[in-house]
């Protein structure tokens, strides 16, 4: 986005990244929050939790490598808890009750996931391009965040997981542990382009109204 870091890129007056972190600074479900940020952007980052006086960041730190690094990185930062919420800094158009549906779901088997269903027919395809089929599109969810997890889980899912993945749930999965899958909302999107930004910038006035 312009050589921009999309989490601080400007929305309705603030960093995308606040609108995120508001969100979880309004919550009751949550106690502690560890924001986790590329290293060239910790000083932006502390500087907007100084200036918007966050009481629930608890650790502002720097991610790693890759992903499940960055994640790893936070949770080891993280004050005895029996519960983790994942989630994307450039992902501001969650509420509460997402949360809590997060953590309902995962009271039953440890791990939960956010979703919705996908509208598009989706096609697997071979390395040349050629349609190897075509999956049953009521049994196919797209995943988002927040993850919410048994904290001692996720912990034993990261130290037994080396491949790469990307997302935490199938950091769990791999150890043959279910996840159970709860609704999102089509307006979570994660903010990746300009396009994106407008988009969610829209929903976000819309949830002010």
């Amino acid at each position: 986005m312009g050589g921009v870091d999309k989490t601080f890129a400007p929305m309705l007056g603030l960093p995308l990244v606040a609108h995120t972190l508001g969100r979880f600074e309004n919550c009751p479900l949550v106690d502690q929050v560890v924001l986790v940020l590329a290293e060239d952007s910790l000083e932006q980052g502390r500087k907007l939790v100084q200036e918007q006086g966050y009481k629930k960041i608890a650790h502002v730190c720097a991610g790693g490598a890759r992903r499940q690094d960055s994640v790893k990185n936070g949770l080891d930062l993280l004050s005895p808890c029996d519960w983790a919420i994942v989630h994307d800094g450039a992902r501001p158009c969650f509420d509460q009750d997402m949360l809590q549906r997060g953590m309902d779901a995962a009271s039953e088997c440890g791990s939960a996931v956010a979703g919705v269903p996908v509208k598009d027919t989706i096609k697997r395809i071979s390395p040349d391009q050629m349609v190897d089929e075509t999956p049953d599109r009521a049994l196919l969810w797209a995943a988002q965040t927040p993850q919410v997890f048994r904290y001692s889980l996720l912990m034993e899912a990261h130290d037994n997981c080396p491949q790469d993945v990307t997302d935490d749930a199938a950091m769990v999965e791999s150890l043959g542990h279910p996840v159970k899958m709860f609704q999102g909302s089509y307006e979570n999107i994660k903010v990746t382009t300009s396009d994106d930004l407008v988009i969610a910038e829209a929903f976000l006035k819309a949830a002010l109204r």
